[in-house]
């Protein structure tokens, strides 16, 4: 019989939220599975020295977008789990808005087939709620659900007919699965660029107003409500939308929202007009909204962050900022940008932020609870949350560079990532 794998992780600082557990300990992993740990390491034994470093459970991105098919030049299947895996993802769901869209069951056993092909991170298929995500008819829901969509979302565009988007929900609910929706009302978003304030007038740029989010925020949780649909709000950006889920939540909705790191770390004060690193939809809004995003994930209204990871050519984006492609990627940086703009300066716990990134996201989705209990699967991240580095997009495993954060000092950095007992990102490899 072959020999069983086995990992004995070194006196890091255990924080597990689904046990409450926050202590110096070691793990220890056979094969695929976490196991009570023996005083000592167990000869033949990798051992990874863990001392000075934090071990959560595997972190899970609820909004990824691979690019494959249709636009290989800016991110792949390969390369984006390359990414996910170094930015300390287990699991990341994939978003639908490729070319062509995936909504045929045969495109979603594709993207799962060429995910287990990459042999890194776990890839979950969200499909499109409307057929070639025209908002015009429904998709096949029930044969996307068979096929292992875990979500459905047109993510990019909104469904913008309210009798469509209600038929969906009907059906979503239904087949136990979640609405993922990309709120924008399209009419009133327009040609926008930037969020409609005070520096889109400064660069005479087109705006898109609150309004363009707060409407459709609105209408869907309406019709959440009536059709006992989970709905999850992606991306949220104003302060206003973060009212509107408040609410809901209280009334105890079946509804959930993500934030992303760039919504939380910048404003429409960093934008600048001949620099599209700064573009994306939804935009980036006034200090208030930010300020509203920050407690809603502090208080638990948003319970998860997400990046949003939206790959493009340094071609497309050195085009005209009203030209040029919405969307930046997220996946290396997010670990360090929400550590330093969410735990550093005081905004929530360390366990809190954890929890955004696990037990949050894992419930949005149905999921088993993310936990580091021996019999549970060896699913963890282990991160150096002290030490301060320079963010620098020439070392990022994507083939896209379109962040935001260039030259960012900032502290929390993926040392180890591990999926079924098996490390799928190390810098340094495997210790003794």
């Amino acid at each position: 019989m072959p020999q069983s794998q086995q990992w004995y992780i070194r006196g890091g600082r255990v924080i597990d939220p689904a046990t409450a557990r926050d202590e110096t300990t070691d793990l220890f992993i056979v094969d695929a599975r976490l196991m009570p740990a023996p005083a000592s390491p167990p000869a033949g034994a990798n051992i990874v020295d863990a001392r000075g470093l934090l071990v959560v459970p595997g972190l899970i991105d609820l909004h990824v977008h691979l690019r494959e098919p249709g636009n290989e030049a800016a991110e792949t299947v390969a390369t984006g789990c390359a990414a996910a895996a170094r930015g300390g993802f287990v699991t990341v769901v994939a978003m639908p808005n490729t070319t062509p869209p995936m909504d045929t069951p045969a495109a979603v056993r594709d993207l799962s087939a060429r995910a287990a092909a990459a042999g890194s991170v776990r890839v979950l298929p969200a499909a499109c709620i409307t057929r070639g995500r025209q908002g015009r008819e429904l998709a096949d829901l029930s044969s996307l659900a068979d096929a292992g969509a875990v979500a459905f979302t047109d993510d990019g565009a909104s469904v913008p007919e309210e009798a469509l988007m209600r038929e969906a929900m009907l059906t979503a609910a239904a087949l136990r699965r979640p609405i993922f929706d990309h709120a924008e009302d399209q009419t009133l978003a327009g040609s926008g660029v930037m969020h409609a304030g005070t520096y889109a007038r400064r660069w005479e740029l087109p705006g898109i107003p609150p309004e363009a989010e707060t409407t459709m925020v609105a209408r869907d949780l309406r019709l959440a409500e009536s059709t006992g649909c989970a709905l999850h709000l992606q991306h949220l950006s104003c302060g206003e939308s973060v009212r509107l889920l408040r609410d809901a939540r209280r009334r105890g909705l079946r509804v959930s929202a993500e934030v992303t790191p760039h919504h939380l770390a910048l404003t429409e004060a960093n934008v600048w007009p001949d620099d599209a690193r700064y573009k994306m939809n939804p935009p980036l809004r006034s200090r208030e909204d930010r300020s509203a995003l920050l407690a809603a994930v502090a208080d638990g209204t948003i319970p998860a962050l997400a990046t949003d990871h939206a790959p493009h050519t340094a071609e497309a984006k050195r085009t005209d900022f009203r030209r040029a492609p919405f969307g930046v990627i997220g996946l290396e940086t997010a670990v360090a940008v929400t550590h330093t703009v969410l735990v550093e300066p005081g905004v929530m716990g360390l366990v809190e932020w954890v929890q955004r990134w696990t037990l949050g996201p894992a419930a949005i989705l149905g999921l088993p609870v993310p936990s580091l209990r021996p019999g549970t699967p060896a699913d963890l991240t282990i991160l150096d949350v002290t030490t301060r580095w320079t963010i620098r997009s020439r070392e990022f495993v994507s083939k896209s560079r379109n962040t935001p954060f260039e030259g960012w000092t900032v502290t929390g950095r993926v040392m180890w990532t591990f999926r079924d007992g098996q490390p799928i990102w190390s810098p340094a490899g495997p210790g003794r």
